[in-house]
């Protein structure tokens, strides 16, 4: 077993453990039993116990046993043998006692003496105590005894056959057991001179008395016993200590265990295990090394240099430093080493190589490496596809993701209809949208082109079954590409080598076909590539299913947004405008601008924008809008109209259903100009102020002072700024789409507005149209996230001579001065067609400002694209159109009023009111003769 042990160390995880276990450590003095007493020193019996459980101790105890049986065996053999030679010397010394006792002189002639008893007696118990026998007995013919130690015996017969073989002439010893142990006694006859047996003498003596010779070298024997006893088991305990080391306190059933599945280990692993010594010899080899490296069979403790191996195998097994998972060629086979010295796990310096076959492995590796690639082209698909809502870049991206890892070319085909967002049909022809290669060479068939594709060939068979299909081998030249000339002659020209067509389906509707080509130089594909192309078209097909119902979706906001939105800007002398609109990419907002004229030559300007995107705030634009428009023909100043809009949109919100997207956060700047006073009125609520642009191109950013946005505003006042603006002054409103985004921040923006509106140097040249162009060159985002508004208006005046006025005294005799003032103005301007209507007009408001108003009275005339009229009062009460019967004698001032006059209406001022109305230049309207009749008793 030593020697075993030496061959093939024991397992290195066994030998660690074990040997901390049986190392005796300073934990072990400390250590304290769970009840907190200190651990006692273990008895001698539970040694010894513990010492029978190991290998060492087992044989420490079998050989202890060997050597005790050894000594008894001895001693009990030497005292058999005395025994033996006792019983022997007994026999011997009772024959002699006898023969010479029988010989002795005078026996003979005793016995045939008248008193034998007295003459023998005597003599034989001298014999007797002398010679240390029991009892010496003589009888003579008859067996009567002559003498005995007992003196109560003499004279009585000898009962026996022993009796009568000695009185014959025979020799008999016989042992027999006493009460003091066994006996032997020798009888022998007495035989006269003349050769007659007379006599017999017995002579006897008992074992006991022979062994106490022998008795005496038994303390000796004893005394070598035990000397050969402790030189036994001093040796046993050397080599069981010895043994102990080696096999480190184990058992033998784990000893046994653990060779068998070494054993075991060794001849079944797939892994082949080498053992080298220090000194470059083999010293152990599994099967599976053998077979590995084509090993002889006698390979154990030679040299491995001598072995065959290539030079480099031998560098890797002789290595004296750590080898990992090394890769080496030998022969066809592809072998990953590993070497680890064995120190100090082994008392001997070596180390331990494993050798694995990686040949297969490498197979699967290249297999695995292809799933990877898949895995690794589909995680790409998801995230490069479907970046945007557009459905040619999402074709687009999925041509460029296909050729990146997976295709040497690849086009992507979709229905017409899905282009416009709209249902596809099955009808619909295919329209290639993305075509994509590695290299550059004799292109597909271009992007843009309409397909229509044979039943017969492989992208047919796929939309028409709903699942990919592949060509393997296109060099075979397959019949259908025969029917497909163009086709055909691009095969040779790219060295296509096959494709897989695959259905776009999304929501169970086939959208298109993307078809996926390899060349000669790739490999062809194979069947286990239909899934990852399936997966990729389906995730592809639903990107391009949302870009083409985003698209439905954006053109349907854009129409709407589109509608609400003034198509034409309309006529006015007072500015001249110019405007931009750019809708958001991600979706249309609600960002809206308006020119709204108004009475007296003015004109509103209106820029607004509703938080949010989609068709609701689309739809609350158009309501807001629309809502605009009505409070400025009341003719509203800025901060009463922001204030009204500011209640809708709260009650826009309260009236809305639960869990709609509310409106908060509408914004609007509303500006109405003057163009006879050269002013302009301003107010915001949550809008960014206006750019002001001098007619010397200095730009200024006006402080209006700001309120909440709409629906926030919870009844705060809004403030109104006045601005005075030379002629050709221009006036920038814009929304914060266009100063503000993701790149740039709002302080960023304007100063880039600035600048715009700065530079080229400002001239009156310079129109509208040129500022918005130079804005949006130097602003627009190119991927806008918001709508973008912006409208400028350069101001104009009025001629003065375009405008007459006149102070109306309180007095109704001043009617016809005034209205004769008016008629020659209107003779100046080139209105006598109209001048009769005009004064019947002019006699109506100031009979009505003199009689139900208070001073200060004022008329006033403007010429513009029409005659506007105006009579102000200081009262704020405004007349009311009524229609008069026939018996009544007034009433029906208005009511001609408004049949003579295109528009008429009232507002309010500072200082009370003003009632205008508005003519066309020349003719009279519809209608206007009939009512002269009625009109003159008014007057």
């Amino acid at each position: 077993m030593v020697g075993l042990s030496r061959r093939w160390p024991v397992s290195w995880s066994l030998r660690r453990r074990h040997a901390c276990a049986s190392a005796p450590g300073p934990e072990l003095a400390h250590h304290e039993c769970p009840q907190g007493s200190p651990h006692r020193a273990p008895s001698l019996w539970s040694r010894l116990r513990g010492l029978g459980r190991s290998v060492a101790g087992q044989v420490f105890v079998l050989q202890a046993a060997v050597v005790v049986a050894l000594v008894i065996a001895a001693v009990v053999a030497l005292v058999l043998q005395a025994r033996r030679d006792s019983l022997q010397d007994a026999r011997a010394r009772t024959l002699a006692v006898a023969h010479t006792f029988a010989s002795a002189p005078g026996t003979a002639q005793a016995l045939t003496s008248r008193n034998p008893t007295t003459i023998l007696q005597p003599r034989a118990e001298q014999v007797r105590k002398q010679t240390g026998v029991a009892f010496v007995v003589v009888f003579d013919r008859d067996g009567i005894r002559l003498t005995h130690p007992d003196p109560s015996l003499i004279g009585k017969r000898v009962i026996g056959p022993y009796q009568q073989q000695t009185v014959q002439g025979l020799t008999v010893t016989r042992t027999f057991a006493t009460s003091r142990g066994p006996a032997v006694d020798s009888g022998v006859p007495v035989i006269r001179a003349d050769g007659k047996i007379v006599g017999a003498v017995s002579v006897a003596i008992t074992v006991q008395h022979v062994n106490a010779v022998v008795n005496r070298q038994v303390p000796v024997v004893l005394g070598a016993a035990a000397v050969a006893l402790a030189l036994g088991t001093g040796g046993s305990a050397l080599v069981s200590r010895r043994l102990r080391r080696q096999t480190h306190g184990l058992g033998p059933t784990e000893v046994t265990r653990m060779y068998e599945h070494h054993d075991a280990v060794l001849h079944a692993v797939r892994e082949g295990v080498l053992i080298t010594a220090g000194d470059g010899r083999l010293m152990l080899a599994n099967d599976e090394a053998r077979r590995l490296l084509d090993l002889p069979p006698d390979v154990e403790r030679r040299p491995i240099a001598a072995l065959g191996l290539d030079p480099g195998m031998v560098d890797l097994l002789t290595a004296d430093r750590p080898v990992t998972d090394q890769m080496h060629l030998a022969g066809e086979r592809l072998l990953a080493v590993n070497v680890r010295p064995t120190a100090p796990y082994s008392g001997q310096p070596g180390s331990a190589v494993t050798l694995r076959d990686a040949t297969e492995l490498r197979t699967l590796a290249g297999r695995a490496e292809r799933a990877q690639q898949r895995l690794r082209l589909l995680y790409e698909a998801g995230m490069r596809i479907g970046t945007t809502l557009d459905v040619t870049r999402t074709a687009e991206e999925v041509a460029e993701v296909a050729t990146s890892r997976f295709a040497d070319y690849a086009t992507v085909e979709l229905l017409e209809p899905v282009l416009h967002g709209a249902e596809p049909e099955d009808t619909a022809g295919l329209l290639r949208i993305a075509c994509r290669g590695v290299r550059q060479g004799p292109p597909l068939p271009a992007a843009g082109e309409r397909v229509d594709w044979d039943a017969a060939t492989p992208m047919a068979m796929a939309l028409a079954g709903g699942h990919a299909v592949l060509e393997r081998d296109l060099t075979v030249s397959p019949s259908w590409l025969a029917q497909v000339p163009e086709l055909a002659r691009l095969v040779p020209d790219l060295g296509l080598r096959s494709l897989i067509s695959v259905p776009l389906k999304a929501r169970g509707v086939v959208l298109g076909l993307v078809t996926f080509w390899r060349s000669e130089h790739s490999g062809p594909f194979e069947e286990e590539d239909l899934p990852v192309t399936e997966e990729l078209a389906a995730r592809a097909a639903v990107c391009i299913d949302n870009a083409r119902r985003y698209t439905q979706e954006h053109a349907v906001a854009v129409a709407l947004q589109r509608s609400l939105l003034p198509r034409v800007l309309p006529q006015q002398n007072a500015l001249e405008v110019a405007h931009r609109y750019l809708p958001a990419q991600a979706g249309v907002g609600g960002d809206w601008f308006d020119v709204i004229p108004l009475s007296g030559a003015r004109v509103a300007l209106v820029v607004g924008d509703v938080v949010g995107h989609g068709l609701h705030a689309a739809a609350t634009m158009g309501r807001l809008r629309t809502a605009v428009h009505n409070f400025s023909a009341l003719d509203l100043p800025p901060d009463e109209l922001l204030g009204r809009l500011d209640e809708l949109v709260t009650r826009i919100d309260a009236d809305g259903p639960e869990g709609e997207q509310d409106v908060t956060g509408a914004t609007c700047l509303y500006a109405i100009y003057d163009p006879v006073a050269e002013q302009v009125t301003l107010a915001r609520a949550g809008h960014l102020g206006p750019a002001l642009v001098h007619p010397d191109g200095t730009v200024v950013l006006p402080d209006i002072p700001g309120s909440p946005p709409l629906g926030l505003g919870g009844g705060l006042p809004i403030e109104t700024v006045d601005l005075r603006l030379p002629e050709g002054s221009s006036l920038v409103l814009f929304t914060d789409g266009l100063i503000e985004t993701r790149e740039r921040d709002i302080d960023t923006g304007l100063a880039l507005l600035r600048q715009a509106l700065t530079e080229p140097p400002h001239t009156p040249a310079r129109d509208p149209e040129h500022t918005c162009q130079a804005v949006f060159d130097a602003l627009q985002p190119d991927h806008p996230r918001d709508d973008v508004a912006l409208l400028v208006a350069r101001t104009c005046l009025l001629d003065p001579a375009q405008v007459a006025a006149w102070d109306v005294p309180r007095d109704p005799a001043a009617v016809r001065r005034i209205r004769a003032g008016a008629s020659r103005q209107l003779e100046v301007w080139g209105l006598e067609e109209i001048a009769f209507t005009t004064e019947l007009i002019i006699s109506e408001l100031i009979t009505n400002a003199i009689r139900y108003g208070t001073e200060p009275i004022r008329l006033r005339l403007l010429r513009d694209r029409t005659l506007i009229c105006e009579v102000a009062d200081g009262s704020s009460t405004s007349p009311r159109l009524c229609r008069a019967t026939t018996t009544d004698e007034g009433g029906r001032g208005l009511f001609l009023v408004a049949q003579l006059a295109q528009r008429w209406g009232t507002r309010y001022t500072h200082r009370g009111k003003i009632i205008w109305t508005e003519q066309a230049l020349s003719g009279a309207p519809d209608g206007a003769g009939p009512l002269l009749a009625d009109a003159a008793p008014v007057l």
